[in-house]
Order: C-alpha cells, then sequence, then structure tokens
C-alpha cells in the first residue's frame, strides 16, 4: 500500500470515514496531500549535498462548496496533513525553516473540485527583548509575525549572538544592523549590512546602507522584515 493511500486510510478511520463522504464528488483529501508534496519538490533549494530547503506556509486554496464540506474537518485534515509532509520531508532530506502551516481559503475563481496551493518559506525568529520593551519602542521591526524594537542598535542574523536570530540559512550569523537616534522631527533609522554572504534588498534594491522610513521593507534571505515608526502620543 502507498504512503497516501495510507495517509487516506488513517484520516478516515480518524473521522469514521464521515469527511471522506462529504468529499466524495469534490476535492479529495489524497489529491491536497500530494499537492502537498509536489509543492515542496518543485521548491527545494539545495543547502548542501544531503539537505534541501522547503516550504513550511501553505496557502490551499479551494471553492466556496468545498470550503464550506472542509471546514467541520479541517482541523483534523491539517494535522494530518502535516505528519504527512513531515514523512514526506524526512524521507526525501528535506528541512523546514520553522513550523509548517497549513491554512484553507475560498476563492471565486476555483470550481467544485479544483484547488491550488500556495506556498512560502517562513522562517522561524527569536529576540531577546521582552515584552515591556517591545510595548515601549518607538521604533519596532516586524518579522514574520513578530515585533522587536530597534533602539541604539538591533543585530539580525541568524547565529546565537544576534539580537534577533532567523532560522534561514540565507541568512549569515551577523547579517545586517538596525540603528536609530532620536532628532528633532522624529527618530532616523539606518540600517547596515554587516558584511553578509548574500546581502541585502531596501525595498528592492541592493543596497549596503540605507536610510529607512515607515514601511521600509528589508529582505535578507528568504525572510522580508517590516520597519513601524509607532506616533507619539503626546502624552
Amino acid at each position: 500500500m502507498g504512503k497516501l493511500q495510507k495517509f487516506e486510510q488513517r484520516l478516515e478511520q480518524a473521522i469514521s470515514g464521515v469527511f471522506a463522504r462529504a468529499f466524495r464528488s469534490a476535492v479529495q483529501p489524497v489529491e491536497i496531500a500530494a499537492a502537498l508534496e509536489r509543492e515542496c519538490d518543485n521548491n527545494a533549494q539545495i543547502l548542501s549535498r544531503e539537505r534541501r530547503l522547503v516550504p513550511n506556509d501553505f496557502h490551499v486554496e479551494l471553492s466556496g462548496s468545498d470550503l464550506e464540506r472542509l471546514a467541520p474537518y479541517d482541523s483534523a485534515l491539517a494535522g494530518d496533513l502535516t505528519q504527512q509532509l513531515e514523512e514526506h520531508a524526512q524521507k526525501q532530506g528535506y528541512v523546514f525553516p520553522g513550523p509548517i502551516s497549513i491554512g484553507f481559503e475560498g476563492s471565486e475563481e476555483l470550481t467544485t473540485g479544483r484547488f491550488r496551493i500556495r506556498s512560502t518559506a517562513k522562517a522561524s525568529v527569536r529576540g531577546q527583548a521582552s515584552q515591556t520593551q517591545v510595548g515601549r519602542a518607538r521604533v519596532l521591526l516586524e518579522v514574520n509575525g513578530t515585533r522587536h524594537p530597534i533602539q541604539a542598535g538591533l543585530v539580525v542574523g541568524r547565529g546565537t549572538d544576534a539580537d534577533v536570530r532567523i532560522n534561514d540559512p540565507g541568512v549569515s550569523r551577523r547579517h545586517i544592523e538596525f540603528r536609530t537616534r532620536e532628532e528633532p522631527d522624529g527618530p532616523h533609522i539606518e540600517v547596515v549590512d554587516l558584511g553578509s554572504t548574500n546581502g541585502m534588498l531596501v525595498n528592492g534594491q541592493k543596497l549596503a546602507r540605507s536610510v529607512l522610513d515607515n514601511g521600509s521593507e528589508v529582505r535578507i534571505g528568504t525572510t522580508t522584515m517590516t520597519v513601524r515608526v509607532i506616533e507619539d502620543s503626546g502624552v
């Protein structure tokens, strides 16, 4: 018995076959599982001879009718699909940059029985600042759903000594540094490349140093981060 057949059988047993009956004339779970595996295969990036980086953030787009059928079982299905991807990755030598996330969305463009998958490699991020420091910060850095205060200097990289650690193989141990200082017309913010291997993009342009504004985007490796300036309440 093939691995996808085993997956489908395990899923049916977990929810007493109700899901399979509901989807008899629509999207089948085994089809989604196979498509997720192909998404990994088609987007694998070589890290070394035995390791390849693959996406870990998946959005499965379905028709409205299929999404409605799926709704009562989406958590169970996401869990089984995650397990299936982990097993596939282990056999293929794939590496995920962070936890696997699988979400389901509706699309007016799709008809019943049709679906598509969007994926990205979303690195896990760790910072050293406390929630209090984040709450008091005037300038913040947003990275993959996390927020970090930019004070006198904030080093971003993959190494343990970085202030913000990003588990992205395209990021150097000490990749870039954000610097800020207060001026009469507001905070002055800049970013400097620290001699990284792959460089950085600032709002789409490859630069070694740049002054930043509210909303400026900096990309290193496969990770994009956004600068946010918090308006002074005047209190």
